[in-house]
């Protein structure tokens, strides 16, 4: 009997283990597992208009943004996995960043430890709330807009392209490294080797350990309220819920925890180049001043903002102004199409592009698409003033975008519904509860004049850094029709990500995929979009989930039924009362005609066409009245 009751014990010992692994490995796999490193051969980069040296320190420079922690102690971290004593892998290898969708460089002087691109080390930051000088490390925008299109063990480097990185789950893989260095005796002490080198004593070690343990608690404080209440929408590869997410660290995590909102609307990184000249920025085409959007931006990457503590500057901040003006001026260049340019296809690489079907594809372009993308970008037509603004009051013109509703586009709608109902109580920065729309342009701006009072600018070097442009930030029920040149380089489509490919986003809605995989950096000339194949921890995209639809900007015929349903507009006109069809169906070889076409699309040469552009305005007197964007309905 005794033997018996020892094998039982036993038995239910090993089961346990074995159910305990199982879990362990489940949770692993859901909240942290990435598909393997998806490694190539060599690595192409295209001519885009930057020397190597600019993109160098592109990849590099700090935007005032952190993770926290000090540099010294990222480089100490070990990967987040069980080793039973034995050392694991450093976390910032290759390999184990490069899972998670992060890109490398080689020979990089801006970067001597190898990090990932858009890891920057951050040697003046100083923290506004303790005034507490340290280096550390953090994200700047190379991290999300930098894409690679890997083909048969090529990867072609997009500047300013959309990055595939999975930054939730890299967040949490980094959490997690923190927690096990902290609770995990051996690991911690060779963590405190490496950090203490030849002042490691026993004194020191746990000295260190208080500091780490306060830096664990403040890099789990947004990680807390992610629990507290959990994303409806999975962001996963090449995707964030931008808005969503800059709201909540600024207003939730650094001010008042009654501010975070749900995250349900990731949007797909943007690609740049353009985008300095354009009226406004964001998908919803609700920012205007390239230093509140991009300030914004590395508010919502953690740069730090102090916001409740009275006693030291509030709006006191850990932004880089200085740097984030010359990142914004690299893009954008003095003049419009002189800064960072769009891919152009490599066919060497991708394939020849079958000219015949582009020139058919041209003319369909012209009658479908061109009334709401604007003519091509190296055309003489993109030049005629109408698709310029007026110049605003430091003489400087714009490129207008068509925003276009969002019931007429028919496109998921959580993205502008999130943005334009979002309220923030303001506590002690003290100005009661506000919209969103008003809040971050407020803080931001507080924030960015803080650093320009401290660097003794004068108010024209504040206007050059706002790209001047005045602080107006809104809420519009639209999304805007950006210039397609490069468009071929950014799967997946849509604001959302929602489609895989271009010959989908051309097809009815019936004909999209209803749910694919999203983590394979394989590119598929052919459809022009990423492999969408299972792969093992990839993200399962579910169009049917909240902000993730694949509705609208469909071209497909009415039934009969829906054609009699037809309404007349006020001047006779009939117009769809469909949501989101915008023109009839397109033949598999239109579609495929429209795709060719689309991957010749490309910036302008102003070594190749010279001629003004914007081209003057006739009607001096008109310039300087103030014009009024709305939606297309």
């Amino acid at each position: 009997m005794r033997l018996s009751c020892r094998r039982l014990f036993w038995i239910i010992l090993i089961l346990a283990i074995g159910v305990g692994i199982y879990f362990a490995k489940s949770w692993y796999n859901q909240k942290i597992g990435v598909p393997p490193y998806q490694a190539v051969n060599h690595i192409v980069s295209l001519e885009q208009g930057w020397s190597k040296e600019h993109a160098n320190w592109y990849h590099q420079a700090t935007q005032g943004s952190t993770f926290l922690i000090k540099y010294n102690w990222f480089l100490a971290l070990e990967q987040p996995i069980l080793t039973l004593g034995f050392p694991a892998a450093p976390f910032r290898d290759k390999n184990y960043l490069g899972a998670y969708g992060f890109l490398f460089d080689s020979n990089n002087p801006e970067n001597p430890d190898e990090l990932p691109i858009g890891f920057a080390k951050n040697e003046h930051y100083v923290d506004p709330i303790t005034q507490q000088p340290m280096i550390t490390i953090g994200l700047t925008c190379a991290a999300c807009h930098t894409g690679q299109l890997n083909y048969r063990g090529t990867g072609v480097r997009i500047e300013g392209g959309q990055s595939m990185a999975n930054v939730i789950k890299f967040q949490t893989a980094f959490g997690f490294a923190m927690l096990l260095t902290y609770y995990d005796p051996l690991r911690f002490d060779r963590f405190a080797k490496n950090v203490l080198g030849a002042k490691y004593s026993a004194q020191n070690k746990t000295n260190l350990k208080t500091e780490f343990y306060q830096t664990l608690q403040n890099v789990l404080k947004a990680a807390k309220l992610d629990e507290e209440i959990p994303p409806l929408t999975e962001e996963g590869f090449g995707r964030l819920d931008a808005l969503n997410r800059i709201g909540n660290y600024v207003f939730a995590v650094e001010l008042y925890k009654g501010n975070y909102r749900v995250i349900d609307a990731p949007v797909s990184f943007p690609f740049l180049w353009g985008t300095s000249w354009f009226d406004w920025v964001e998908y919803n085409g609700s920012v205007l001043q390239p230093m509140t959007r991009n300030a914004g931006e590395a508010l919502g990457v953690f740069a730090s903002i102090n916001l409740t503590d009275p006693s030291q500057t509030l709006f006191q901040s850990s932004l880089d102004v200085e740097n984030i003006y010359h990142l914004e001026k690299m893009i954008a260049g003095n003049k419009p199409f002189e800064g960072l340019k769009a891919p152009q296809w490599p066919e060497q690489i991708f394939g020849e592009i079958n000219q015949q079907k582009a020139t058919q594809g041209a003319k369909l372009y012209q009658t479908h698409c061109q009334s709401c993308h604007l003519p091509p970008m190296d055309s003489e037509e993109i030049c005629e003033p109408q698709y310029w603004t007026n110049p605003n009051k430091w003489g400087k013109r714009f490129l207008k975008l068509k925003l276009v509703n969002v019931d007429l586009l028919g496109t998921d709608d959580q993205e502008v519904k999130d943005w334009a109902k979002r309220f923030v109580e303001t506590k002690q920065v003290g100005l009661g509860v506000v919209k969103g729309e008003l809040g971050l342009p407020l803080t931001v701006e507080k924030a960015v004049n803080l650093k320009y009072d401290a660097l003794g600018f004068s108010q024209e070097q504040r206007d050059e850094y706002n790209g001047y442009r005045e602080n107006k930030v809104r809420s519009p029920l639209c999304y805007k029709a950006r210039p397609l040149d490069g468009i071929w380089a950014t799967p997946p489509f849509l604001h959302n990500g929602s489609v895989s490919n271009l010959y989908q986003l051309l097809s009815p809605v019936s004909e999209r995929d209803k749910t694919f995989y999203v983590g394979s950096q394989e590119f598929d000339p052919q459809s022009v979009g990423y492999n969408t194949d299972y792969l093992k921890n990839a993200l399962l995209f579910d169009t049917t989930t909240i902000g993730n639809h694949n509705t609208g900007h469909e071209y497909r015929d009415l039934t009969e039924q829906e054609q009699q349903t037809w309404i007349k507009d006020a001047q006779g006109h009939l117009k769809f009362p469909f949501r989101g069809v915008l023109g009839k169906a397109f033949t598999p070889e239109e579609r495929w005609a429209l795709v060719e076409y689309l991957k010749t699309l490309k910036s302008r040469d102003l070594n190749v066409q010279t001629t003004v552009c914007p081209k003057p305005l006739m009607l001096i007197e008109e310039t300087n009245k103030e014009e009024v964007d709305t939606c297309v309905h």
